[in-house]
């Protein structure tokens, strides 16, 4: 690229256009998993949707892969050159209380719209942390704190707004063009840069919250225990447990430093009472160290998971089950728990309920039958996401003959997001759709940098 090449192009967008070594290069191009970091040639911090289009016409021009970065949360291939597209700038949010929706900009997070609806009496499909970007997250199905009751977010769009690879801005709804709807709503970013995102938002302005917190070796049995409460549980019971090696440090409270802990999270959408008698059972799984379950505004919902919102260098892996009975628990413990090789924190998330509902508009998020979503995480703290790879390897491994597939939101990033990861995602007949699809949409692959999903053979037959 010549100079005035960037001098034109920073011409004629209103964010920023960086280069490396500029002051506020490193800022930018930093996200929420500090494993990893994009290295592009150019970044251009776009401040609204015509900053996009300029941004993927350069691309184009100049043959450079595009990335695109709200948060960073959901990262899978860093960017070693190309040019990189955050979208932090885009911050618009307007709610509809009468047709119950919100439309974001790009770069608006979940901390944002829930204040906006709350008023209302109405909330997003967020996740467990406000603080993770909305599109990217929607756009990858969603496994929100409310999945069992609500669903998957993804099947909440109603319209986008989309810049593909030939620098066109496009609006973008299962009406007016059903095939790249159904293909953007699942593929993420592979079909282009949405600006714009409406959806519906949910009748909720309070939950029945919070959880139960056990020590993982005076109290073996929780896993088995928990799993057999969830599978009688009705729809508005949102749940989940995780594993969580707590560190002996003065901020965690004193029952739980330095312990192996079960954390049961709940999110009940019915009424307190019957919440606190549904979650009685789960006194019985084993002592419990700290309880802390409440009627509260959903306003105050990140509070049930707690995950700080600082950024961190962490790497993730992502399982579906299909079932979890006395061999995936043992496989867990023996393989993630108290005395793995690497710390790593293990969350089992109960689906079903209205995620095994077909969308009202067809999209491409698939596994809707597993009741299960397992995800791994381990923070990077002294040690590299390579050192992790025998833990994870052997464990996913073991897992292989209950796993029904993955789910792109929870994926890594290096190996974990690679193109058997990726196939793991979908469907296969719906892959074989996408591939088509980006061959008409995306030809040259310039989204690339992502769970990515490559064009199909020029004479692979045409999408429908």
């Amino acid at each position: 690229m010549k100079h005035a090449d960037i001098q034109t192009l920073a011409s004629r967008v209103e964010g920023p256009v960086l280069l490396p070594g500029d002051e506020g290069y490193d800022e930018e191009r930093t996200g929420a998993n500090l494993a990893v970091r994009h290295e592009p040639e150019v970044i251009v911090g776009a401040a609204r949707a015509e900053d996009v289009q300029e941004a993927v016409r350069f691309a184009a021009e100049h043959g450079l892969a595009v990335a695109v970065q709200c948060t960073g949360h959901g990262y899978a291939a860093a960017a070693r050159g190309g040019l990189l597209v955050t979208t932090g700038r885009m911050a618009g949010v307007e709610v509809d209380p009468d047709q119950r929706t919100v439309t974001v900009e790009a770069g608006v997070r979940f901390e944002q719209v829930i204040p906006a609806a709350a008023p209302y009496g109405l909330a997003p499909l967020n996740g467990s942390a406000p603080h993770v970007g909305v599109v990217s997250y929607v756009l990858g199905g969603g496994v929100g704190l409310l999945v069992r009751t609500f669903g998957y977010a993804a099947d909440r769009v109603r319209r986008l707004e989309l810049v593909t690879a030939d620098g066109e801005l496009r609006t973008v709804t299962a009406d007016g063009d059903p095939d790249l709807y159904w293909a953007v709503v699942g593929g993420r970013d592979n079909f282009g840069i949405v600006t714009r995102l409406e959806m519906d938002l949910v009748p909720v302005d309070r939950v029945y919250g919070g959880g139960f917190f056990y020590d993982a070796e005076a109290a073996p049995g929780v896993l088995t225990a928990y799993v057999r409460w969830a599978e009688g549980m009705p729809r508005e019971m949102n749940s989940s447990v995780a594993l969580i090696p707590m560190p002996d440090d003065p901020e965690v409270p004193e029952p739980m430093r330095g312990r192996h802990v079960y954390h049961v999270r709940i999110a009940y959408t019915g009424g307190a009472e019957e919440g606190e008698r549904l979650v009685a059972p789960l006194r019985e799984a084993g002592p419990v160290l700290m309880e802390a379950l409440r009627d509260m505004p959903y306003t105050e919902s990140a509070s049930i998971h707690d995950e700080p919102p600082a950024p961190v260098p962490f790497q993730r892996e992502t399982t579906l089950l299909r079932e979890v009975g006395d061999d995936v628990v043992r496989t867990l413990l023996e393989h993630a728990g108290p005395q793995a090789p690497v710390p790593c924190v293990v969350e089992l998330r109960h689906l079903g309920g209205a995620v095994s509902a077909p969308p009202e508009r067809p999209n491409s998020v698939a596994h809707r039958d597993a009741p299960y979503l397992l995800s791994v995480v381990t923070l990077l703290f002294g040690i590299t996401a390579e050192d992790t790879r025998p833990l994870y390897e052997k464990l996913f491994h073991a897992l292989g003959p209950f796993s029904s597939g993955a789910t792109l939101n929870f994926l890594g990033f290096g190996a974990n997001a690679g193109e058997d990861r990726v196939r793991a995602a979908y469907a296969p007949a719906d892959l074989e759709r996408l591939a088509r699809l980006k061959a008409v949409h995306d030809p040259q692959n310039l989204f690339r940098l992502n769970y990515n999903v490559p064009p199909a053979a020029s004479d692979a037959p045409p999408a429908h």
